[in-house]
């Protein structure tokens, strides 16, 4: 009796010991709170709630992103990626199962000097490993972890590819623009030509006049050439982005009146929505139960087995018929000279663990710096536009009064040149800032995660839930 109470505590305090690799990944506390510069936390609708067609309003780049969704190679190596973790996770569920070998089996023997004999035999073996410390649980939930990983690397390459495209589409609208300004300005340096060549025949100019401006007209044309060059280059990047041989991009101008009306959101916002914070909190997890596990293999395995067949072999006597055979045998393995190297696997364990927690604090800082440093690009950007939009109106000002200047012979070439090419800089410099207002809404698109474009669940759900059933059951004790 007394040694019956003896193991019945020994059982007790395994148990007990135990029980922490049993336990569910919790998420440790995060503080959230000014993830945003206070200038920008807001209540209000945010772009982190918005799709990405609400937010690349512009219809062409829309389909642009539909193609690219569906034909892109590196999003569909991402699906390829989710599809292996799905059958790991499916294998990891399954080892809660015993498993099943037939293995049949065919011979021939001879037992002294009697003639040779068949033996033969059809087993069916099975093995079940009972899982008592939780091995088999904490390698079922570092695999979801890793599934749910690749859903959200998905979603991250996903996101990338969404911004890469819109990049690249406002650059071909930049250079459109870029060109038609070096048209616009080439075309009137020919005009004041024309001019300057028609005073000089008047015997009101000379020849040098009429080289500056018809060299400066060429230097505009090659310019030109050159921006037409980018805009092959870039179709040719963007065709290769949408799984597409290079032609030419339809596209329109820039247009961002909505900018005015952007948001970045509460940093819960940018919490849920951005996968590479998803990701590291998810490596986090299967850091959790990658020591659980570690853990779990200091204490006792226990396997059950057993063979049911038919066979004619009973040992080392043939035996004509057959008959049915039937075992069943427990085995219990405990550690006892490896448990140094399995507790210093422990140790590493809870190393790679503390190594993730640090990834997964610092990707939260991150996150909130990229959002601080877009918000703050549109901003900057959209000052720039609306001096750059009054600097422009001036220089043109000044150029078409030069113009009429010169033809009345009260300037020189020397001054229609100069206000020429200070309007021809001016008007790069304004469709330059143009393109940084779209570059920063992507980067701002980018830095919240893509908005409500996750197709997947996450632990935040799983969290939730988890809660909400523990309260029920509380709520009903």
């Amino acid at each position: 009796m007394k040694a019956m109470k003896r193991y019945m505590i020994l059982a007790a305090m395994v148990v007990m010991t135990a029980c922490g690799i049993y336990k569910p990944y919790e998420r440790p506390e995060v503080v959230t709170d000014g993830l945003y510069g206070k200038a920008y936390a807001t209540t209000e609708a945010s772009v982190a709630d918005m799709s990405w067609e609400e937010y690349f309003a512009d219809a062409k780049l829309q389909s642009l992103i539909a193609q690219g969704l569906e034909h892109n190679s590196d999003l569909r190596a991402a699906e390829w990626r989710i599809k292996e973790a799905e059958e790991a996770l499916k294998s990891a569920r399954l080892a809660y199962l015993p498993s099943f070998n037939l293995a049949p089996e065919v011979g021939i023997s001879n037992f002294a000097g009697n003639n040779l004999g068949w033996t033969y035999g059809v087993p069916l073996a099975a093995s079940w490993q009972v899982d008592i410390f939780g091995g088999i649980t904490n390698a079922k939930r570092r695999a979801k972890a890793v599934y749910a990983e690749s859903q959200e690397y998905k979603q991250a390459v996903r996101v990338q590819l969404i911004a890469t495209i819109a990049t690249y589409y406002y650059k071909l609208v930049m250079l459109d623009e870029q060109l038609e300004a070096t048209r616009l300005v080439a075309e009137s340096l020919e005009a004041s030509t024309v001019t300057m060549r028609a005073m000089m025949e008047a015997g009101m100019g000379n020849i040098t006049g009429v080289a500056q401006l018809e060299a400066a007209a060429y230097d505009a044309r090659a310019t030109m050439a050159d921006i037409e060059h980018g805009i092959r280059t870039v179709e040719s990047s963007l065709c290769a982005l949408l799984g597409d041989v290079p032609h030419a991009i339809e596209r329109d101008e820039f247009a961002f009146e909505e900018c005015e009306s952007l948001s970045a959101g509460v940093p819960v916002s940018l919490l849920a929505n951005r996968p590479d914070v998803r990701m590291a909190e998810y490596r986090l997890m299967q850091s959790h139960y990658n020591a659980a596990a570690a853990r779990s293999q200091l204490y006792p395995s226990l396997t059950l087995s057993g063979v049911l067949g038919w066979t004619n072999n009973a040992g080392s006597v043939v035996v004509n018929p057959g008959a049915v055979i039937l075992s069943a045998a427990a085995s219990l393995t405990a550690p006892i000279f490896n448990a140094g190297k399995l507790r210093a696997q422990v140790r590493i364990a809870e190393a790679q663990y503390e190594e993730a927690l640090i990834a997964f604090q610092q990707s939260l800082l991150d996150a909130g710096n990229e959002v601080n440093a877009a918000l703050s690009q549109i901003e900057s950007a959209r000052s720039k536009c609306q001096l750059r939009t009054q600097q422009v109106e001036a220089l043109r000002t000044a150029a078409d009064a030069t113009q009429q200047l010169m033809t009345y012979g009260s300037t020189t070439y020397l001054e229609v040149l100069t206000a020429q090419q200070n309007l021809l800089a001016g008007m790069i410099s304004a469709i330059a800032d143009l393109n940084d207002m779209a570059e920063s809404r992507i980067a701002l698109y980018s830095a919240l995660g893509g908005g409500r474009d996750s197709e997947v669940g996450t632990i935040y759900d799983d969290e939730a839930k988890r809660k909400a059933s523990k309260k029920r059951r509380a709520a009903k004790k």
